[in-house]
């Protein structure tokens, strides 16, 4: 960390080239004695990353960023926040692998304690600098492996451990939850002796039947998307804790968030109606296709499935609060009426359990993006294929 950065100068002359290109000032000869260009291209990107994903550090003077992997790696604002309400008020939680800091600071906001925990030493001391530019004053930062910390502290009980297992390890990408670091299956019966409760993010791309498979006493899994994209996977462990685990789908879009809780059980005893498209079709979030909620979200909204293998739903009457996107049907026609025509379209497609995938439709069929029509390639009942010409009805 060059504290020189910090200078008022150094800060303003960042502001005043807040628009420029990081790159680009990378090549340049830097104008202060003492801080190289790279440097201040690190701090030019850092600004500008945050400005979307972690708004509070961008608005923030004298903010402190670390290389542009660990801003990468860092959770969003919007993310840190939602994983903040899962704790109590007063509580003490120790961060074992906290990086840059984000989680930590929103644990903060609720927790009368915090722990945060970063090997890298660099990365530790701008964490805890930062923190004190945040106001932070109840992060304590440990520049220490987060689990040995954990393990030695034989005297301390955490009312939360949270960690963040890496997916890069000696780098390479791991998929599978044993191989990330630290290991929190081979950990976790180490962790309920310091904690009763265990908080882990882990890929959007992990397999949640699996994870389940491997953890134990888990309470609650929330799968996050944010915007319609599958940001993290929250599994909540609760020492002693034996009964089904609560999935809950949890959908971040603008300033608004839902949330549809069920178990699996609950997912395999639904009843589900199906029909050829009506008026309305309705396409779920990520959250509700990832958490595995297919037959949940017809019963909880009185929509009709289009086909067991298709996750797109349809209704004669619009469902207010339903959690995705909806949109309005205006025509339907067979594949093989579509293949008849030769006029060029205007739309954006999507495929939904189809035989072709949508970039090989645009290219076959000569389709050019537009922006409120979508065409809907599918399969209903009698594995027909169909194509659904609708409009957006945006929320």
């Amino acid at each position: 960390m060059n504290r020189l950065i910090l200078q008022k100068e150094v800060q303003l002359f960042l502001e005043k080239h807040l628009n420029e290109s990081p790159a680009k000032m990378a090549l340049k000869k830097s104008p202060f004695e003492g801080i190289s260009s790279s440097e201040l291209a690190t701090q030019l990107d850092g600004k500008q990353r945050t400005r979307i994903k972690i708004p509070l550090w961008a608005a923030t003077p004298g903010v402190y960023f670390p290389a542009k992997l660990n801003l990468e790696q860092c959770s969003s604002e919007k993310t840190a926040l939602f994983k903040s309400s899962l704790i109590q008020e007063g509580t003490n939680l120790i961060d074992a692998t906290s990086g840059f800091g984000v989680d930590s600071f929103y644990f903060s906001t609720r927790a009368k304690q915090v722990t945060s925990c970063e090997l890298n030493p660099d990365l530790a001391q701008i964490s805890s600098y930062n923190a004190k530019i945040l106001s932070a004053t109840n992060i304590s930062v440990v520049a220490a492996n987060g689990v040995d910390y954990i393990l030695n502290c034989s005297e301390e009980h955490f009312d939360y451990i949270y960690l963040d297992p890496s997916r890069r390890v000696q780098n390479k990408k791991v998929f599978l939850l044993e191989e990330c670091e630290p290991n929190l299956v081979a950990l976790q019966s180490d962790f309920f002796e310091r904690s009763d409760v265990i908080i882990s993010k882990l890929a959007p791309l992990l397999d949640i039947s699996s994870a389940l498979s491997m953890l134990v006493h888990v309470k609650d899994v929330y799968v996050v998307s944010l915007q319609n994209d599958c940001k993290e996977l929250i599994f909540i462990q609760e020492k002693g804790y034996e009964c089904e685990p609560v999935i809950h789908a949890v959908r971040l879009f603008r300033e608004q968030q839902q949330v549809v809780s069920f178990t699996y059980a609950e997912e395999r005893a639904a009843l589900v109606d199906y029909s050829v498209p009506l008026s309305y079709l309705y396409e779920p979030d990520v959250s509700l296709t990832k958490a595995g909620a297919f037959k949940t979200i017809a019963s909880r909204f009185g929509v009709k499935k289009l086909h067991k293998s298709t996750h797109l739903y349809t209704s004669d009457q619009k469902i207010p609060d339903f959690p995705g996107k909806v949109f309005m049907i205006k025509k339907v026609e067979s594949f093989t009426e579509f293949k008849k025509k030769k006029s060029p379209l205007i739309a954006d497609i999507i495929a939904k359990n189809f035989p072709l995938k949508t970039e090989e439709i645009k290219k076959k069929f000569k389709i050019k993006d537009a922006g409120d029509t979508f065409i809907f390639f599918t399969t209903v009942l009698n594995d027909q294929l169909i194509v659904i010409h609708t409009q957006r009805i945006l929320e």
